[in-house]
């Protein structure tokens, strides 16, 4: 490959990303309105698990929750088989993510929750998978075969997750009504941090 051929092949793969990510949209259906209802009526945390790259794409998501004012912790569904989920209270809500929804350890980590007396939502793209048939609500996240190379290395998939985790997000503040104001409380570090001070939010207080 020349230099000229590689950045045609990068600008490519991003295209091709940013094509399946937008076809996304068509699949919010009901499942996803009520993933709404139990994060917005959630009385304890929002505890997120996957596998995989669905790990990262969950300790991502459980970030993002807390900042949106969700109290959100990332859990490990491999450790939760060897005792964190005792954690788990009946008023948590679980997310669960994994893309085929057979993942050995993401399904008894969510079968484990539901019997504690958890809510589940399931992020996956097969609602008759294991994972899909237990959730309390489905949120469908599936992308075209050829999105992955090979179709199993999770490239956009894993973004495909990413993406409608930020739309829950994004929900999320909008309901809530979480202000800059609390925000800037639980984020007085890095250049957020200084952001928020240099616009006069010290300790959540907005400065005189």
């Amino acid at each position: 490959m020349t230099g000229e051929e590689r950045l045609n092949f990068i600008k490519e793969v991003i295209r091709k990303e940013a094509e399946h990510l937008a076809r996304l949209a068509d699949q919010v259906d009901e499942g996803y309105l009520e993933a709404a209802r139990l994060l917005t009526e959630c009385r304890g945390h929002v505890l997120v698990g996957g596998a995989g790259t669905s790990n990262a794409v969950a300790a991502r998501l459980a970030h993002l929750l807390s900042c949106s004012g969700v109290p959100a912790l990332f859990i490990h569904p491999a450790d939760s088989l060897h005792g964190t989920s005792g954690a788990i209270r009946p008023e948590d809500t679980i997310i669960a993510i994994s893309k085929g929804g057979e993942t050995a350890e993401v399904v008894k980590f969510a079968a484990i929750a539901k019997e504690r007396g958890a809510k589940l939502i399931a992020f996956t793209e097969r609602p008759d998978s294991p994972l899909g048939l237990m959730a309390h609500a489905l949120v469908r996240v599936k992308v075209a075969p050829d999105a992955d190379p090979f179709g199993m290395v999770a490239t956009t998939s894993s973004l495909a997750n990413a993406v409608v985790g930020d739309a829950f997000c994004t929900l999320l503040l909008k309901l809530k009504g979480y202000t800059v104001e609390e925000f800037a409380r639980t984020h007085p570090g890095g250049a957020v941090g200084r952001k928020l001070a240099e616009m006069g939010f010290e300790g959540g207080k907005r400065g005189s």
